[in-house]
Formats: structure tokens, sequence, C-alpha cells
């Protein structure tokens, strides 16, 4: 069942603006000479003000977030990122780093009902670390239970002997990855309220869509065994950094294989392209683009899953 602050009869439709360093630096190469300090605040505002009224949901992060939520429509539920800045892992063990100046306590004050934590998760990791990680999302389960704050949890699957994720052999595993990894955050004892997952095929490599590592056939078996994974836990599809184009590929093709998503999470699907308009017209034509074309894109992710 779909928890609360969400309607338990509506798909979720999420968008997810949380990105730190990576999506600052992409800004200021193309503003070039004319970036400023306030670039990404302002790109972020902009996807906010123009989205959130179409959105179930909009993700911000830990450090802007707290000054945007008010730019919401008020249809629109806050979620805020309880991470400093998930480009920012560069330890070998892929443990995210909590934020230095906000805490799960803070989160009722400030107008966000939802906590998304994201972490690296490899389901054939050594035992110790993974208990590490199992800890960590637990006590922040703990703490979101404690405080009436839903938690999004959003592990991100990898193996650590295939360093190309998008390698054939990577595609012949993530099926594998991704379900061992809903099956181990269902456990109840984690208090998560709803999973955000990757798509469990990479259709690049998914007959009729890509090179045919996975046949059709072989990829909605993955989709279904996924949502058999998760049993009554709600879960969202996130976007993983592919275009509009496949997400919405992703979208449908999940949809009619299984059809028992709750919705979805998009960021760079939905406002990539905004990058570089926001680079060469500035504020003003990068908020006409996410009016236009970036509401359209929007609806169109709806359809693809309705």
């Amino acid at each position: 069942m779909i928890p609360a602050p969400f309607s338990a009869h509506e798909l979720i439709r999420g968008v997810a603006v949380d990105q730190g360093s990576g999506l600052a630096a992409a800004i200021a190469a193309a503003r070039g000479a004319a970036a400023r300090d306030d670039d990404l605040h302002v790109f972020k505002r902009i996807v906010v003000e123009t989205v959130s009224p179409l959105a179930t949901t909009l993700l911000v992060d830990s450090s802007h977030g707290p000054g945007l939520i008010g730019k919401m429509a008020k249809s629109c539920i806050p979620m805020l990122a309880f991470e400093a800045d998930v480009y920012h892992i560069a330890d070998e063990d892929r443990i995210t780093r909590l934020p230095d100046d906000l805490q799960i306590e803070q989160f009722p004050q400030l107008g966000a009902p939802v906590l998304k934590f994201f972490l690296y998760y490899g389901p054939n990791d050594p035992a110790e670390l993974n208990q590490r990680k199992f800890d960590l999302v637990r006590s922040i389960g703990e703490r979101c239970r404690a405080h009436g704050t839903t938690f999004l949890f959003e592990p991100i699957v990898y193996d650590r002997a295939i360093a190309d994720g998008n390698s054939t052999e990577f595609a012949r595993l993530k099926p594998t990855l991704v379900r061992r990894a809903v099956e181990d955050f269902v456990d109840p004892s984690y208090k998560i309220d709803i999973l955000k997952i990757e798509i469990p095929v990479t259709l690049d490599f998914v007959e009729g869509f890509g090179a045919p590592v996975l046949s059709r056939s072989e990829a909605e078996a993955a989709v279904v065994d996924v949502a058999t994974a998760a049993g009554d836990m709600p879960y969202l599809y996130l976007s993983a950094g592919v275009t509009f184009e496949r997400f919405i590929d992703g979208l449908s093709f999940c949809k009619a294989a299984s059809g028992t998503a709750a919705g979805f999470m998009c960021g760079r699907a939905l406002w990539s392209d905004a990058v570089g308009i926001f680079g060469a017209g500035g504020a003003g034509e990068m908020e006409r683009w996410m009016l236009t074309t970036g509401r359209e894109r929007l609806a169109r992710m709806a359809e693809a899953i309705a």
C-alpha cells in the first residue's frame, strides 16, 4: 500500500533535482563566461517552480532544498535528500556521506514529510561491509519512524567484479542484483516505507531495443521477479541518467510486463536538455522550455506507466 502522505489511489509522478557537484559543473560549463555563483540554485528553483504543479512529489537536496520547499506548488509533496552529495562517494566502500547541517529531527519543521536516502549496494560485497550498510539504513529508518517522516530508500546496485556498468556482463547480472536488493530491503526491520529502484534491465541489451543480450521474455520475467520480491512494498522506478526517450521506453516496458509500480521519479530524463538551454539563453529561456517541453515530458512519463 502506498504510504502517507501520498494518495493510495494515484500513481506517484516524482521529479528529482537533488544533484549537487556534478550538476553544478555541467551548468558552469554550459554558462561559460556568464557563469554565476548562484546558477545551481537558480536552475533548481526554475525546475521546482515550473513542474511542481504537475508533480506528485519533488525531491531536492539537503543544501538548497530547505530554501526551495516554499517554492513548490501546494499540491506537490516535498521530499528532501538526506545526503551530503551523491557525487562525492570516493571511498571503495561506497557509503553515502550524511549531511553535516541537517538532522532527521528537522524534517517536520522544514515542511518535508518525506526523506530520501541513496546508497550504493553490492549484494555480492563482503558480509561485513554490507552489515555496515544495513545498520546505517536501519538507523535512518528508525529515526524516520520516530519523527513521523516517510522513508524512501534508493539502493543503486553494483558488482565490484564488473567495473563497467554499461557492459554486456553487467547487463546480464543487473536483473539479479536489483531483485536481490529489493529482497534484502523489504525486511520490515528497516522501516522503509517506499523503495526507489532501477528498472531491472538495461534496454540497450534487450531484444527489440538493442543488442539481444536478454530476450524480451527474459527481460519481462526480470521485471516480474522484482515486483514479486517487493511484495506489499511500494516502489518507484528511477530514470538513472537515461535519456527521456529511453525512460519512456523503460516505463512502458515495465508497465506491460508487470504493472505493479507505484510510479516513477525522474531527474535528468526530464531536465538534462535544460542545462544547455540555461547556458545559452539564461533563466528566461530555461523557464519557457520547462513550462512547455519539460511539462510535456512529465505528462508523457505519467501516460507511459498509467
